[in-house]
């Protein structure tokens, strides 16, 4: 018996320092990860002039535990040698971005982190520039590009981003030309097809576009393992259920790339007022053919442009097909409508659904709202003016809590749901003065 208790105290005591380890090993790793992007932020402040380095929150989305290298003006965090920790309140929607809390303004990012080391300083480095980007005279852009989940606008695009592999993976400075010339063919011949396309492309760029060339330069990658980072990111990308808000990711970060060959320092040059198509161009000393519509039949075969066409009209008619069904789901039968107060939202940018004249069906989505919380992960359609959002009918209510088919609302006092007996939609009913302002975030 006394061996056994003694035997009980030992093993209980392996599992403690077991324990015990593995939180300094984390609170290591995390240590690590701040000092790593501390360091290249610091060595590549040339870029804007600018130490990068700043506030962080990395978060554990099942968790909502929170690690950062900066305290909180409030005085929430515990302090563990040099990292501070938290939880962060649920109110507040998790996503790789830019947040204001707590007194300070941080780079978001999830955890895990990558496992790569440049792809994990790419990722801080993005964020920091976002951080960052106010006061770099950069006005925080987020718009959506719902041509380019139409045919014609994906095909081009993909013709783009061949022609940059193609210009990326010759050191031919003749072939490269051709290659980017082709590239802005493809641009201005989408910009065509799509009038206004020109500026809601480039208000990405100038946001997730120059953060993401910023992250990439302060990787740490050297200029053979960055042409191969370009090359394995659009390979990567163009399996994205769709592109309208992250494609910007993969066309401003290699243009700039190529053009640091000969023109260092560019990026310092650009402002919110920048057409960057335009100011591409003309860095590139290159001349953009009149006659776009005889020149991309001429040289999309090129860019494997007969498969690429092929594919595109397959997707449209699944795409018809299921727009279809979405209109049906959250127009025709009876739903939820639920009107932004002061609403706050993180999505994933990667799989979203635009219906044209609608709004945009996002799969996955948190909203946060004076009215409470409400979590999608089986779709809801956000209306155009990002003034209100649709889910399904609710199928059970439990206290505060509303349910319907792959949605969960966590009500707030002084809200309730009502239905309308005519058309047997559902409403958020309140005595309370409405003042409507929103911010979205994605992931």
């Amino acid at each position: 018996m006394i061996k056994r208790f003694y035997i009980t105290i030992l093993f209980l005591m392996f599992i403690q320092l077991s324990f015990g380890q593995e939180i300094s090993i984390f609170h290591d790793s995390i240590s690590t990860n701040f000092n790593e992007i501390k360091i290249e932020a610091d060595k590549h402040q040339q870029l804007w002039r600018k130490n990068l380095y700043g506030p962080m929150l990395l978060v554990n989305p099942d968790s909502r535990q929170i690690f950062a290298n900066f305290p909180d003006s409030a005085g929430i965090f515990k302090q563990n040698g040099k990292i501070y920790s938290g939880i962060l309140p649920a109110e507040i929607n998790i996503a790789n971005t830019a947040v204001n809390w707590n007194g300070r303004r941080w780079a978001m990012i999830m955890l895990p982190l990558p496992i790569n080391k440049q792809d994990r300083i790419n990722l801080l480095a993005h964020e920091l520039f976002h951080v960052s980007q106010p006061l770099l005279g950069f006005q925080l852009f987020n718009v959506e590009n719902n041509h380019l989940d139409q045919k014609d606008g994906r095909i081009y695009l993909r013709l783009e981003l061949e022609a940059l592999k193609k210009a990326l993976q010759t050191n031919n400075k003749i072939e490269r030309k051709t290659h980017l010339t082709n590239a802005f063919t493809f641009k201005k011949y989408r910009y065509l097809l799509y009038p206004g396309a020109d500026t809601t492309e480039n208000l990405l760029e100038l946001n997730e576009g120059i953060a993401e060339y910023t992250g990439s330069i302060i990787s740490g990658r050297n200029k053979k393992q960055l042409s191969k980072h370009f090359v394995q990111s659009i390979n990567s990308f163009l399996s994205n259920p769709t592109f309208v808000r992250s494609f910007a990711y993969q066309t401003i970060p290699v243009y700039g790339y190529l053009l640091d060959n000969t023109k260092k320092g560019w990026n310092r040059e650009i402002t919110i007022k920048t057409n960057l198509a335009e100011y591409l161009i003309k860095a590139f000393d290159i001349t953009v053919p009149n006659d776009l519509r005889k020149t991309t039949a001429l040289i999309l075969n090129q860019y494997n442009g007969k498969a690429i066409i092929s594919e595109e009209e397959a997707r449209e008619k699944k795409t018809k097909k299921l727009i279809a069904e979405y209109k049906n789901k959250f127009i025709a039968q009876p739903h939820f409508e639920l009107i932004f107060e002061k609403m706050n939202v993180s999505f994933d940018p990667r799989n979203i659904i635009p219906i044209e004249g609608k709004g945009t069906v996002y799969p996955n989505i948190r909203v946060t709202d004076k009215w409470g919380i409400l979590t999608v992960e089986n779709g809801a359609l956000m209306s155009s003016k990002w003034d209100k959002i649709l889910v399904t009918s609710p199928l059970k209510t439990e206290n505060k809590t509303i349910s319907g088919e792959g949605w969960v609302l966590e009500l707030n006092d002084g809200y309730s749901v009502t239905k309308d007996e005519v058309t047997g939609n559902y409403k958020l009913k309140t005595d309370k003065k409405i003042e409507t302002t929103h911010n979205g975030l994605a992931n």
